[in-house]
């Protein structure tokens, strides 16, 4: 095939796919238009969905109410174990919070008619094994499968409590041959002898498994069970059979829960946070493309291309993959987006480096693929880590952060290897041959960034001076170390029913109403329930001030302020076990990212430099948070800048000391190691500078065009932007060169630099 012809088909390929995309996005397939952008999941945050609040109830050994106050811990343990059940219905957004000392409310995000969900969700999980004969019915009877049994909680044998494993499955009946559906349970520590001590004692006799106060099945016991391990089977389907085995797993519920009441909830960064987010979306791509063209011509013309093959990709797999879209999770796609720049950053200076060579166009665009190909392995690799540790450990927020980092991270690698270097071909082939078309790496003057460790140490030290000094400050004072934000610290919740569709104009007049009471710096959050109540959240109030808020709402309002305002105290829907979660992530994902540099580059010494860098960014940020508390409250948007941060600074990092590596293995052993890092840097300065400069773009229209809420999740991350590039460039590598050991064996290479003048 003529290389003309082969060079169009392959551009027209692309255009077509893209063109492909597009009308999936905008039409959808089918009749239930699969594929359209419309049919992306949305969490609360942007779309809203049901609310449902449950009343908590101590019971006693027989299951009876006792009338108790459920305790703080009971509540807390209630709350994770509800937040664990809600992710495997796949909803990683939905919040679980409590109302009140014994109340528990479940917003679940895109959701109109939860009764099938809460059914699953209320249940108390409770699995027991019980002898047969100690069970009646409600009116006295012999219990059959499925039937709600009445049993003294003395007599339970075994509590699911002592399983270590269960996992849904599969076997053929006995007889039969039918495919039955069912439950394998391995139990752990104790419970393994105590199972077999139970069959053995009980060999002849019907062993009961009850789930929920209903018999599942009453198996016969033929001899004693000694290996820990059994098989649960009754009237289930693969779906059911996958709902015990997760409850199971995730443990039995510390208290009885009744569904009280239900309502559907607007979005909670309000009606224009997803328009305004969308909108500077768009704006940040089209900038991008338009920096891309100009810095890198018929190049930056190749990657605008991949990277809108890339969007399309990206919301045909949120969709396929029923992914639930948050901020942490456009986070995410902003993170994976710069990612698939800089791919094409280090293509790009690697293509004009080996055009400055004197080879030829399709010469330099292999071999430019292939010299940046570990560069751009290492980097993806070690956030793809990060996003699936985040995903694994992690909850709430931070697994749908992880999620859109992931699925991002594998399309912006395919766009960059794959149709951008397509693209390059096929323009290559239609006889774009002109290296100015590509533009020539110029010959730049090596920077003595060695010699300035020392003023680095200064500038970083500045910087964490600053956070802990206004740390130190808060604390001294008698207040939270941070402006804590409502879904971390909770507060109170206020409704106001209007018995009238809520209008926008409603509920500006209910923000500006709240901070006339409560203070213009404070934190407020609107929402709207059932159409008709709006729903003020606020940072916990005295009292009198509680009142006065009730007082007020009633005045603005004209409603009647005893029948028509509630309020009571909610806790915050980021409860202390799942920041811990997200912290306990981050900290093995952190571990997992240093270990993987170590083994690539065979120095621990850099794995340490790249974290400590990592380290860096994060005070950079943290710093942002103490300064402008007024301004900035900590909230599950603070997780989801911090996680972007480090998936961005340890990838920025990776390209620097992945040139290192290719220089020190070309470079003579009268090179000193200074100098190989100077040069390093050096040559990759452009690449982190533009990479910057597109993923600051991104963040920076955010900033400007968005919500207060969107804003300010994207001021800390713009600073996290340039502390990442700074701190690759001025922190990561100097690290490695006085870690190494080498700073008092090559003073001389330290001012080599200064000499040459």
């Amino acid at each position: 095939m003529n290389s003309k012809v082969k060079g169009v088909l392959q551009v027209l390929l692309v255009l077509v796919l893209i063109a492909a995309f597009a009308f999936v996005a905008a039409r959808g397939i089918g009749g239930a238009h699969r594929g359209s952008a419309k049919n992306i999941r949305l969490g609360l945050d942007l779309e809203g969905g049901v609310s449902v609040t449950y009343q908590a109830y101590k019971t006693d050994s027989t299951g009876k109410r006792t009338g108790e106050q459920p305790t703080d811990k009971d509540m807390a343990d209630t709350i994770y174990k509800m937040q664990k059940r809600v992710e495997t219905l796949e909803s990683t957004e939905a919040a679980v919070y409590q109302e009140g000392s014994d109340r528990v409310t479940i917003d679940i995000p895109g959701a109109s008619d939860s009764e099938e969900v809460l059914k699953e969700l209320g249940k108390a999980g409770a699995l027991y094994f019980i002898l047969y004969s100690d069970l009646k019915t409600e009116k006295g009877g012999t219990p059959n499968e499925g039937d709600k049994v009445v049993y003294d909680k003395s007599k339970v044998l075994l509590t699911g409590d002592m399983i270590g494993e269960a996992t849904s499955g599969s076997r053929q009946q006995e007889g039969t041959g039918k495919t039955e559906y069912g439950v394998s349970i391995k139990f752990a520590g104790k419970g393994i002898k105590k199972f077999a001590k139970i069959t053995g004692e009980h060999v002849g006799e019907q062993l009961a498994i009850v789930y929920d106060e209903k018999l599942v099945s009453a198996p016969n016991l033929k001899e004693e069970i000694s290996g820990g391990e059994c098989w649960i089977s009754g009237s289930f389907t693969s779906e059911s059979a996958e709902q015990l085995a997760s409850t199971v797993r995730i443990g039995a519920l510390p208290l009885e829960l009744e569904n009280i009441h239900g309502n559907v909830v607007g979005a909670t960064l309000g009606s224009q946070a997803l328009k305004s987010s969308l909108f500077a979306g768009v704006v940040g791509l089209i900038l991008v493309i338009i920096f891309m063209i100009v810095m890198y011509r018929i190049s930056g013309v190749a990657a605008s291309i991949a990277l809108i093959f890339y969007v399309g990709a990206m919301l045909l797999a949120l969709n396929g993959l029923n992914v639930t879209l948050t901020l942490p999770g456009i986070a995410g796609i902003i993170l994976s987006i710069g990612m698939a720049v800089d791919a094409n950053c280090i293509i790009f200076t690697r293509i004009r480096e080996e055009l400055a060579t004197g080879k030829t166009v399709a010469s330099a665009i292999d071999n430019g693929f292939s010299k940046a190909m570990s560069a751009i392995v290492d980097g993806n690799v070690t956030t793809l880590i990060a996003a699936l540790v985040l995903y694994l450990k992690g909850s709430g927020t931070v697994k749908g952060f992880a999620m859109t980092l992931g699925i991002g991270i594998v399309l912006s690698m395919f766009t960059a290897l794959f149709i951008t270097k397509l693209l390059m071909k096929a323009f290559c082939a239609l006889g774009m041959t002109n290296t100015s078309m590509y533009g020539i790496q110029k010959e730049r003057k090596t920077i003595n960034f060695i010699g300035n460790w020392k003023k680095y140490v200064v500038i970083s030290g500045a910087v964490v001076v600053i956070c802990v000094a206004g740390l130190v400050v808060r604390a001294a004072s008698g207040g939270p170390l941070f402006n804590y934000s409502l879904d971390f610290a909770g507060g109170n919740s206020t409704s106001v029913d209007l018995s009238k569709t809520v209008t926008d104009e409603d509920k500006q007049k209910a923000e500006d109403t709240a901070k006339s009471v409560i203070g213009s710096g404070k934190s407020v959050e609107i929402s709207v329930a059932d159409n008709t109540k709006i729903v003020v959240r606020t940072e916990e109030l005295s009292e009198q001030k509680s009142e006065e808020l009730k007082a007020t709402m009633a005045k603005t309002f004209g409603v009647d302020e005893s029948t028509k305002i509630e309020s009571e105290f909610i806790s915050g829907s980021v409860s202390d076990e799942m920041k811990v979660d997200a912290a306990v992530a981050t900290l093995i994902a952190t571990l997992c990212m240093l270990l993987y540099i170590w083994i690539r580059f065979r120095k621990l010494s850099t794995g340490i430099s790249a974290v400590l860098a990592l380290v860096h960014d994060v005070i950079a940020v943290l710093t942002v948070y103490v300064v402008a508390s007024a301004f900035i409250p900590v909230g599950s948007t603070f997780i989801a800048c911090m996680l972007t941060i480090v998936g961005y600074s340890i990838n920025d990092t990776i390209v620097v000391f992945d040139r290192i590596r290719e220089n020190k293995a070309k470079a003579t052993s009268r090179t000193s190691l200074a100098e190989i890092i100077n040069k390093s840097i050096t040559e990759t300065l452009s690449r982190s500078i533009n990479t910057s400069v597109t993923t600051f773009i991104m963040v920076f229209v955010l900033a400007v065009f968005g919500v207060d809420s969107v804003r300010q999740f994207a001021i800390p991350l713009i600073v996290g932007i340039i502390s990442g590039c700074y701190s690759s460039v001025c922190v990561a590598s100097p690290l490695w060169y006085v870690l190494s050991g080498k700073g008092e064996k090559e003073q001389k290479a330290v001012t080599y630099s200064k000499k040459k003048k």
